[in-house]
């Protein structure tokens, strides 16, 4: 019922072909930082991939929008939720993060600095019962780059939602890690074949770049 320990697997390195081919744009899009808190991010092995990967791409991605404006919006669960809280999650993932507030923080290099955004997230969508598309909406913002953890579930949730509500969204694949390589690619497919667009840090970055230059 607890989230397994994760083995060390290799960062997917070849992408499923998107069925779309829209490209961010700072003046558009959101970055998602998703769930990256400790109690997370404590199942994988420190120093392996795809650790080292995801926390070197996420971090990559934060400081890019950040030099070219791009909100950076990060989702994170409570900790010690009660029972009604927890609903359905309890039966499929028991209680959840403690109540030490380590549990819940987001990794130290990830800290949300000034002018980012923390959302208290509730469900497997970042969308659900958060204030996430009412912020983009105030901002005229209808792209979300999505990364963080897990793929397969909040990470692809929160994708299938934002199509769902005529937001573009963008799954960063070497951005995002799983429970394994098999469950990372399954995302990454249903995701490109669904509901998003899969590309990778250095393509977010290069078309953030070109559409600030007019390319």
């Amino acid at each position: 019922m607890p989230i397994p320990r994760i083995e060390p697997y290799a960062m997917p390195s070849e992408l499923p072909a998107n069925r779309v081919e829209w490209r961010p744009d700072p003046r558009r899009a959101v970055l998602l930082v998703h769930d990256m808190q400790n109690y997370f991010l404590r199942a994988f092995t420190p120093g392996r991939s795809p650790m080292v990967e995801l926390m070197a791409n996420v971090l990559a991605l934060r400081e890019r929008c950040a030099e070219l404006g791009v909100p950076v919006v990060y989702s994170a669960q409570p900790g010690a939720q009660s029972a009604e809280q927890r609903g359905l999650l309890l039966d499929f993932w028991g209680s959840g993060i403690g109540a030490d507030p380590r549990e819940a923080a987001i990794a130290d290099e990830l800290t949300p600095g000034e002018g980012e955004v923390l959302l208290t997230k509730w469900r497997y969508s970042a969308f659900q019962r958060t204030g996430l598309a009412e912020l983009m909406a105030a901002q005229g913002r209808d792209q979300l780059v999505v990364c963080g953890v897990y793929a397969h579930i909040g990470v692809l949730m929160t994708a299938c939602e934002a199509f769902m509500r005529d937001v573009q969204a963008f799954v960063v694949a070497d951005a995002v890690a799983d429970f394994s390589r098999r469950h990372h690619e399954m995302a990454l497919t249903y995701a490109a074949e669904r509901c998003a667009v899969t590309t990778t840090t250095t393509r977010v970055s290069r078309d953030l770049a070109r559409a600030v230059a007019g390319v």
